[in-house]
């Protein structure tokens, strides 16, 4: 992100920072898709499930096709958390994950 952090109105949780998850963690409503965060700045939340990592994978990079698969969704930061969360390992395999 720049240099000046990027707010949302959320409905849930009023103004805060945003962040940017793939669409497939956003309408999921059944079993966990996976967790990948893909950035290791703390201020830059990105994230996507695991069916969009394989296809990263395939493209070897961020093309045009893997833009329109992915379908990048803006959250806030407290929804970041809860998608995290809900899609992470731990809640694929189980807390011991």
């Amino acid at each position: 992100m720049d240099d000046k952090l990027q707010t949302i109105s959320c409905d849930r949780h009023s103004e805060t920072l945003c962040a940017v998850v793939c669409r497939h963690l956003v309408n999921s409503n059944g079993h966990p898709l996976g967790f990948v965060e893909n950035s290791s700045e703390p201020d830059d939340l990105q994230g996507w499930c695991y069916a969009c990592e394989y296809f990263f994978q395939q493209q070897d990079e961020m093309t045009e096709e893997f833009k329109r698969f992915c379908d990048i969704a803006v959250v806030c930061i407290n929804c970041y958390a809860d998608i995290k969360a809900k899609h992470s390992l731990s809640a694929l395999f189980g807390a011991n994950a």
